[in-house]
């Protein structure tokens, strides 16, 4: 057995109080200090709701933990979960007795646990120096066992033993706060807009000021200010991406969608298949040729509009290359082998899929997480003759060009596929149409 009992560290202490209200506040920099609105999407629950950039956000964490009685065991959380390494569990027991805590590979093999005796309450077990990969958690006392799921996307450099943060309560704010109704339309005055919020959540903002839009990606452990950093990136047909930083890279966070090159020169649409199958110059298309799917997901080019000289991306980006690719993947999946063909990584596909789109929806260890911003959509592609993919619903792939030339007819690119949690990595022919996404210029 590896010894990975000196991985894992945890130090158990009684948490006050049932419930914790987080206050989120927002700023911009960049080309902007103003805040128009925010979109606050809850990735785990699939909800959200739009409130005014000088709004402050009260996340409710509502556990559901009233007074501890004798029949009042509850399941346990843990927090943020993807971790990057360093994790929180709260769980309670209402009776006093010994409670265990392990963590166990996918394979059911315990690589560390501890049992301790507890008296009846509420407890919090800090985790650390866990190591990257897909873990079980196990908190079991004499009446019950509970079993969660830990993704760890990154193991801490050093073991450490984190003590517990208090409670940040706001007691003036627990009357008279308006509910989130899933889509406020924010008003002139500032107010207090209450989003559920369970521990564990993972929340994406959406942050606008006039034309620009910024994603920030919050696992809240705090009540805290979030800062937009906006920054232009519109094309030539006037479209408005917005954008997340993702490590030390800038990317769009949805699919391009120009018609034009940067020197507004058009990109033919090219509908007819057997049309499609021949081109040898640049050119685009909307999935089944339905506008509406080009709106949405973005539309699919071949690679010869990706290494047109008057370039498709806004000015200030520009494709990324398979290097580029290479750079993202390891930065939030350490198992990606960056030399590999094919499928490689164990988490990077579900790190980088939209989790509520249900054209993603597989299985539960395929399905998005999209804890990057990143935000990949099921866009399904076009072959290189001119066929569209094929598959139940057409639930299937999403394929992004790289600017990296593999030979004369064919050019590297990357896939998500809907059957796998990995990223795909090959070379489809240049005729093949498929979605882009940019990258800004360092």
């Amino acid at each position: 057995m590896k010894s990975y009992t000196l991985l894992l560290l945890m130090i158990i202490v009684v948490i006050r109080g049932y419930s914790q209200n987080y206050l989120i506040t927002f700023s911009g920099s960049g080309a902007s200090t103003a805040v128009d609105s925010v979109k606050v999407e809850n990735l785990s629950q699939c909800t959200n709701l739009t409130l005014a950039g000088n709004d402050t956000l009260n996340l409710t964490a509502t556990t559901g933990i009233g007074t501890v009685g004798m029949t009042n065991e509850l399941p346990p959380s843990i927090y943020p979960n993807p971790s990057l390494g360093t994790c929180t569990l709260d769980f309670v027991t209402p009776n006093p007795g010994n409670i265990s805590v392990g963590i166990y590979d996918l394979s059911g093999r315990i690589i560390t646990s501890v049992s301790e005796y507890f008296a009846a309450g509420r407890y919090r077990c800090q985790l650390s120096g866990i190591p990257a990969g897909v873990w079980m958690i196990r908190v079991g006392s004499e009446r019950s066992v509970h079993t969660l799921k830990l993704v760890c996307n990154t193991a801490g450099n050093t073991v450490s033993v984190i003590g517990p943060a208090e409670p940040m309560i706001a007691p003036s704010l627990h009357a008279g706060i308006p509910a989130g109704t899933g889509h406020r339309i924010p008003g002139s005055a500032a107010s207090v807009v209450q989003m559920q919020f369970n521990a564990g959540d993972t929340l994406k903002l959406t942050g606008k000021s006039g034309n620009y839009r910024t994603v920030n990606m919050l696992f809240p452990a705090m009540s805290q200010n979030v800062e937009f950093t906006f920054m232009n990136c519109s094309d030539a047909d006037s479209n408005h991406y917005a954008i997340v930083q993702i490590g030390a890279q800038v990317w769009l966070a949805e699919n391009l969608k120009t018609t034009k090159y940067r020197d507004g020169s058009d990109i033919p649409n090219v509908t007819d298949s057997a049309a499609w199958s021949i081109l040898i110059t640049g050119a685009y298309c909307n999935f089944h040729n339905d506008p509406a799917e080009g709106e949405t997901y973005g539309h699919l080019y071949n690679y010869y509009a990706v290494d047109d000289s008057r370039k498709m991306c806004p000015a200030g980006w520009h494709v990324p290359s398979t290097g580029e690719w290479n750079i993202l993947e390891k930065f939030l999946d350490a198992t990606v082998d960056t030399t590999a063909l094919e499928g490689t990584g164990r988490m990077i596909g579900r790190i980088l899929k939209e989790g509520c789109d249900t054209r993603w929806a597989y299985m539960d260890t395929t399905f998005g997480i999209n804890s990057a911003g990143f935000t990949a959509l099921c866009a399904n592609f076009r072959n290189a003759t001119g066929a569209w993919s094929l598959a139940p619903n057409n639930d299937h792939d999403a394929g992004f060009w790289t600017s990296t030339n593999y030979n004369t007819s064919a050019a590297w690119y990357r896939s998500l596929r809907w059957c796998y949690s990995d990223i795909y990595v090959l070379f489809p022919m240049k005729k093949s149409g498929n979605s882009v996404r940019c990258i800004r210029d360092q």
